[in-house]
């Protein structure tokens, strides 16, 4: 029975409070039952959208990194070209008209390096020579996956420079190409050497596989000039594969071509562990 001490109207308002949070919470209960199979739905359906968005910027980026790899070696080829244009028909030039000199041909092969360092080199590196490229790679500062394609490039690059200077000059002998002048293991040294001091240097002032920086188109370009001045009479002081591959094939001379591939290759690998050596004990 109802207290008689508490007036009747208090005891209403108290089962009505009652039956009201009890109504409510039926209602919450039924509202939640319909609304969860929709939430649900819109959750999965979010879900599945946020998926697809992922999935489509991941093949973006994928498309765009294709593009930048591409660009690289479309940048490859243009700065080989370059180098083996100018460089080679420097030497074809003199030997024609004998107007360029042997100081003239030294400074076109280290002024066109510097060049092409500061035009392409914060976009592939500026290597322009398949032996920096192996260099890099063995110095673990560029991807194994580059090597090969950017290898092609320059060699696609020098190859297409070559046959311009044939069409030009159609009755030189050999294009500019590297040749001994005295016995091949005297050019096989000089070549080994000429290019272990060119990648040392190149990887003292290079940033990671690049060769940029304010006075990194200095320094090698000086390098491969001061090496052309007083090794080209010996055995060419090519330090670049590619530079001997395209004159050597499009000329035919091709008998000492292969010092021209084996010595500076490894010049290159020498020069990464005596800079390992240099940092290690720094």
């Amino acid at each position: 029975a109802d207290n008689p001490s508490v007036p009747a109207s208090t005891n209403s308002r108290k089962t009505l409070s009652r039956d009201s949070c009890a109504s409510a919470a039926k209602a919450w209960t039924a509202c939640f039952i319909f609304m969860f199979p929709i939430l649900s739905k819109c959750y999965l359906l979010v879900k599945l959208q946020l998926n697809q968005l992922n999935r489509f910027l991941t093949k973006r980026n994928g498309i765009d990194t294709h593009m930048r790899d591409l660009n690289k070696y479309v940048a490859e080829l243009i700065g080989t070209f370059v180098l083996v244009f100018a460089g080679t028909g420097a030497i074809v030039v003199n030997d024609t008209f004998g107007s360029v000199s042997h100081v003239g041909i030294a400074l076109t092969f280290g002024l066109v390096v510097t060049a092409m360092i500061y035009s392409i080199g914060e976009i592939s590196g500026a290597h322009i020579n398949p032996a920096v490229t192996i260099g890099f790679w063995i110095m673990r500062r560029l991807e194994g996956r580059q090597v090969l394609p950017y290898v092609v490039a320059q060699v696609i690059g020098a190859i297409l420079a070559s046959l311009t200077l044939r069409i030009l000059f159609p009755d030189h002998a050999n294009l500019g190409a590297t040749l001994p002048s005295g016995p091949w293991w005297q050019s096989f040294v000089f070549e080994f050497l000429l290019t272990t001091i060119l990648m040392f240097v190149i990887l003292r002032v290079a940033t990671g596989s690049k060769e940029t920086g304010v006075m990194a188109g200095v320094a090698i370009g000086a390098t491969v000039a001061l090496e052309a001045l007083f090794a080209g009479p010996v055995c060419g002081a090519s330090m670049n594969p590619a530079r001997s591959i395209a004159p050597a094939l499009v000329s035919g001379t091709l008998q000492h071509l292969w010092i021209y591939l084996v010595a500076t290759v490894g010049g290159a690998a020498f020069a990464v562990v005596l800079n390992r050596v240099v940092v290690s004990k720094s």
